[in-house]
């Protein structure tokens, strides 16, 4: 399976740093000598796809960011790491359409953001195979994120990407899909001319043409770690997420 994990944004909200922001410390692990080292956010990330069974992960980075190639190299745990090149911000749908070459149409494929810490960290695991389906998680503000409206049995009826008064409180922050399905995306996307820059109006124009989707409300906790407040917010989520429970 192969996880896409895309980086080539400038990350402004969080600058100035002197690296991408995909490498910002967030929280620590400990390392094969039991030295505690500080975690980069995209680790989180990496790590809940190759839990859910990846095996090949693509960063998708800028011309510049050459210190997330020096930090992950070639592998990361059991997963292969590879690289691809986006030669300039162009949204999220650009950024993932270009490790389409490699993906076998009938290889499952996950997508996630680099610069978001969420639980459980097994959530991937929830997402059905052959089928473009949403991770989802309950937000207070759903109109900074991409809010999916599902019916009573979890089908996707439509994403509100960033819109005041979103219907729903549940908001996407991973998914998964077939090859085939990329590229089915991939031919809409280069039909509508690329104007698409979110995945969720590419995702409802799909469904416009009888595509199916699945929304998958298995989420618990999600936090984007893109501004100083989410920054702070995800110190707090792992805090109290990694703090031992007291014996009574």
């Amino acid at each position: 399976m192969w996880g896409i994990v895309p980086a080539a944004g400038a990350g402004s909200r969080i600058q100035p740093l002197a690296f991408s922001k995909e490498l910002l410390p967030v929280g620590s692990r400990m390392d094969d000598d039991g030295v505690e080292r500080p975690k980069a956010v995209s680790e989180y990330l990496v790590e809940r796809m190759i839990r859910a069974g990846a095996d090949k992960i693509c960063f998708v980075i800028s011309p510049g960011k050459h210190d997330i190639v020096q930090y992950y190299g070639g592998g990361f745990g059991a997963a292969h790491v590879c690289y691809a090149v986006q030669p300039k911000p162009a949204g999220l749908c650009d950024s993932i359409f270009r490790v389409l070459p490699l993906i076998p149409p009938a290889e499952d494929v996950l997508v996630g953001l680099p610069d978001t810490v969420w639980f459980p960290d097994d959530g991937l695991c929830a997402l059905p195979d052959g089928i473009l389906s949403f991770l989802l998680f309950p937000v207070d503000r759903p109109e900074f994120f991409d809010a999916v409206v599902t019916d009573d049995e979890g089908c996707v009826r439509e994403i509100q990407v960033k819109q005041p008064g979103a219907a729903t409180h549940w908001v996407w922050g991973a998914f998964k899909l077939p090859g085939w399905t990329l590229g089915e995306l991939h031919e809409l996307w280069l039909e509508r001319g690329k104007q698409d820059e979110y995945i969720g109006t590419l995702v409802n124009a799909w469904l416009a043409r009888g595509g199916q989707a699945r929304g998958v409300r298995a989420g618990e906790a999600y936090v984007d770690v893109g501004t100083l407040h989410g920054y702070r917010e995800a110190i707090s989520v792992l805090a109290d997420r990694e703090s031992p429970v007291a014996s009574t």
